[in-house]
């Protein structure tokens, strides 16, 4: 097996394992390359009928461009789409010039929180990535939530030679990472071998493209000719940059990422 053979053999390891753990299970669809990646190994893992559903979290200023591609796909590939949002924090006004924090707070923790409750759900799939930031590093495959959502990231259990406590406690849910060890480059990689659909900000346009997607108020493109998938690993095999850079909520504050992720944030 090569490099990626071994990476998509652990990812739908993990993702049949959690099924197998947990009753009430679903998936986060961002609409960016890493979840539509791990959309996909979903698909393989059960012979491409998912049996779960996927949650979008709707903040209302996603790209156009986004919006797009997941109306199409998500009939292509006949999924089973959750779309939630907080209607009231929006219907109050809430955007990115309340601060970053607070906006990704509002429209983004706090509907995914209300869904975990509603649906009564044991876990969820985030196709989170160690490299993409600091914070993230210390993640674990099967990361633990208390009843409140919240992630201590203090306290997290060891996961040595892929033994994975995927076991579920009273008054908790967990956060699974089938993502964790692929790098930014294993994705696109990855993607070009599959043969996988991304959405059209990943490529440049007039010298500049998106790394990283999601609001668009808190995405800038970045410089760059890389108009196809084999122009973005060269590209990437020669930067020294950050992938999230460009993300306003990165930049406002080095620790908002860590207070998100603590409150209950991807």
């Amino acid at each position: 097996m090569n490099h990626l053979d071994e990476l998509e053999n652990e990812s739908i390891f993990i993702i049949r394992e959690a099924f197998a753990n947990f009753k009430n299970i679903a998936m986060l669809w961002s609409i960016g390359k890493d979840s539509t990646t791990m959309l996909h190994l979903c698909r393989k893992a059960f012979f491409d009928k998912i049996p779960f559903p996927m949650i979008h979290i709707d903040t209302s200023f996603k790209f156009k461009e986004i919006y797009e591609f997941r109306d199409i796909y998500v009939k292509k590939w006949n999924l089973n789409l959750i779309i939630i949002s907080n209607k009231f924090a929006l219907d109050n006004g809430m955007s990115v010039k309340r601060g970053h924090l607070n906006c990704c707070n509002s429209l983004k923790t706090e509907p995914l929180k209300k869904i975990i409750i509603e649906k009564k759900l044991d876990a969820i799939f985030v196709g989170i990535r160690r490299d993409e930031h600091g914070i993230r590093a210390k993640e674990r495959v099967f990361s633990k939530r208390n009843d409140s959502c919240n992630w201590d990231y203090k306290n997290q259990n060891t996961e040595m030679w892929s033994q994975y406590d995927s076991k579920e406690q009273k008054n908790e849910h967990l956060r699974i990472h089938p993502l964790l060890g692929w790098r930014e480059i294993d994705i696109w990689e990855y993607i070009k071998r599959e043969k996988l659909p991304v959405c059209d900000l990943y490529f440049s346009k007039n010298g500049k493209r998106y790394r990283s997607i999601g609001c668009s108020p808190c995405c800038n493109p970045i410089e760059s000719n890389a108009k196809n998938i084999d122009e973005i690993i060269l590209e990437l095999e020669k930067t020294k940059s950050s992938e999230r850079g460009g993300r306003a909520q990165d930049k406002e504050n080095q620790y908002n990422m860590q207070k998100l992720r603590s409150l209950g944030y991807m």
